[in-house]
């Protein structure tokens, strides 16, 4: 049988355009607050932006079917989209005004399969190490019972913004 799945998001120039404004933690809160719109990446998948604190950014997820791979469990692809999300945003958190960052890397442990019936899933993400020109977060999926589902780290480049004309 047939299924189907509508989704609908706002205008992805709105938020990109607030980047460096403020501080990385500022306009995370502000997408927290509904202030500012969510990525259309987080509607077409069906994540949220939870917390998000200096250093740490939680994201949620509850799977559904329209997240499965041909052997019945959430796409490995899933779990990375969660987990680099998780750690951007952490390293997105500690930035300050006028910076920004762009992921270099993502290295990923699979460790339990998730399927619907695992319930809500959280990505949370933590920065061990921020420089002048590189950051080094981790993230962690985990379920509803704190259970280790999948790992992440990912390096960063930390860079000035172009100052606005």
């Amino acid at each position: 049988m047939d299924r189907s799945r509508t989704f609908t998001w706002e205008d992805p120039t709105v938020s990109a355009g607030a980047v460096g404004k403020g501080t990385g933690l500022d306009f995370l809160r502000d997408i927290v607050a509904g202030r500012l719109p969510a990525p259309p990446i987080s509607e077409t998948l069906g994540f949220t932006l939870e917390e998000v604190e200096h250093g740490r950014a939680v994201f949620a997820l509850a799977p559904g079917e329209e997240h499965y791979n041909p052997i019945g469990s959430v796409h490995g692809g899933v779990y990375a989209t969660l987990l680099d999300s998780a750690a951007g945003c952490a390293v997105q958190s500690v930035l300050p005004q006028g910076m920004a960052y762009t992921s270099l890397d993502l290295t990923l442990k699979f460790l339990r399969p998730i399927t619907v019936d695992t319930g809500k899933v959280r990505a949370v993400g933590t920065v061990l190490n921020s420089g002048r020109r590189t950051a080094l977060a981790q993230a962690e999926l985990l379920d509803s019972a704190d259970r280790l589902l999948a790992h992440a780290t990912s390096s960063c480049l930390l860079f000035p913004l172009p100052a606005a004309s």
